[in-house]
């Protein structure tokens, strides 16, 4: 007897099964993208034909007299999948100029080839790998400008008119309650940036600029430059800054009096825990916590005091930097805000949290040529994280917010007054 055939298990049929569904995918897939692109081709064509006739006549029918004529064709370009093709256009004359044929208007209006190279670049293929994620066409399309150095001049095209539209945004009509101040450090340079906070709680990016450090040049200029867009120097707005000098100076000056001024607590922290020694950064730690939980402004400025007279004798710079201003670390305390809504406005977190956006977008420039790069990549990441963008923690305390900023308006008008009346 011959031998006994062995019985193929399932076990043994499924790998082979998932290789071959695989394959049918990726065949599906290749095909189906060239008949789309093939049957596109064909519809555009029909289209342009259709124009040339309503313009023209039927083929080899006589035109009118001085009218349009047919002209042959000749080779123009169309963005298909991320890269320019090149097609061919029938071409209509009259009087000797150029007709344009409304569907060919219409399919060459705009560059969408722009959006598609900003989006791969921002989600992080790099400029020399950018022609090998695009689609593949079809054999019979010549395609152009998918390389690095027309990506990448696109990209920068894209980018700069978009960091332009940004800077003239209008601000007028936005409700800001709160403008958060802080710079980051990007390839050296120091980036001020501005995000401001609705009468909703909505977060709006508002501008950026750049300079060699955080000084009062630069941050006079941002201010300048959201006031001539519509932040109205006349309003009360409350500031959360990082505790720059150069910032606070140019509040006051640009704002006055009118503007509250909430320095960031997260950098006072990093502050004092910077002069001191490891063993004592828990302890210290606890103790800012403790204060700053405090549920009124004079419960909080007395615990932080008592802290800078412990550290006064041993770490005298550490209890200096407690004292220093100290009364607008705690700015918003007797404003008996939700807690959620004090503890974002404590801080400038929600503009730090932009450098993750920031960094993932930049992550792939290798050289930084000049500020304007900077300034251009900065705001493609600031931009990109404003589509994500939520309404702040506390949101519906805003409007204690907004009274307590009418009163502190309406107090500082009164002395005014009695200023002016004695």
């Amino acid at each position: 007897m011959g031998k006994r055939a062995k019985k193929t298990t399932k076990s043994q049929v499924q790998p082979a099964t998932n290789q071959r569904h695989l394959q049918l995918a990726e065949f599906v897939r290749r095909n189906l993208m060239t008949f789309v692109i093939r049957e596109g081709m064909k519809a555009l064509d029909d289209m342009l034909e259709q124009d040339r006739v309503a313009l023209c006549g039927p083929a080899h029918a006589k035109g009118a007299d001085g009218g349009p004529v047919r002209w042959g064709s000749a080779d123009g370009r169309l963005v298909m999948g991320g890269q320019r093709v090149i097609v061919r256009k029938p071409r209509v004359r009259q009087d000797g100029k150029e007709v344009e044929l409304p569907a060919w208007a219409e399919f060459a209006d705009g560059d969408p080839l722009d959006e598609r190279t900003f989006e791969q670049l921002v989600l992080g293929v790099s400029t020399r790998k950018y022609e090998r994620s695009l689609d593949d066409l079809p054999d019979e399309l010549e395609a152009h400008s998918a390389s690095k150095s027309a990506a990448s001049r696109r990209f920068v095209e894209t980018t700069a008119k978009q960091l332009s539209q940004w800077m003239r945004r209008d601000l007028s009509k936005l409700g800001i309650v709160v403008v958060m101040l802080d710079g980051i450090i990007v390839a050296k340079h120091t980036v001020v940036v501005a995000l401001g906070i609705d009468e909703t709680g909505k977060k709006h990016a508002l501008g950026l600029w750049i300079g060699e450090t955080e000084n009062a040049v630069v941050c006079g200029e941002l201010l300048d430059n959201l006031i001539e867009r519509g932040l109205d120097p006349l309003s009360p707005y409350l500031f959360v800054i990082d505790g720059s000098k150069a910032l606070r100076k140019t509040i006051r000056t640009r704002f006055g009096e009118r503007a509250l001024v909430q320095r960031c607590q997260k950098h006072k922290r990093e502050n004092i825990i910077g002069h001191l020694p490891k063993n004592l950064h828990a302890s210290v730690n606890r103790a800012l916590s403790d204060a700053f939980k405090s549920t009124t402004r004079k419960a909080a400025k007395t615990r932080l005091l008592t802290l800078a007279k412990q550290l006064m004798e041993d770490h005298p710079d550490a209890a200096a930097s407690i004292k220093e201003g100290l009364d607008e670390v705690l700015t918003i305390k007797d404003i008996k805000l939700p807690l959620a809504l004090e503890k974002t406005l404590s801080t400038t977190n929600p503009i730090e949290n932009l450098n993750g956006s920031i960094r993932d977008v930049s992550r792939r420039v290798k050289r930084w040529r000049n500020g304007a790069m900077i300034k251009r990549w900065v705001a493609t990441g600031i931009l990109e994280a404003e589509k994500r963008f939520h309404r702040v923690k506390g949101k519906k305390g805003m409007p204690i917010l907004i009274a307590a900023l009418s009163k502190h308006a309406a107090r500082l008008d009164s002395l005014d007054l009695q200023q002016e009346a004695a």
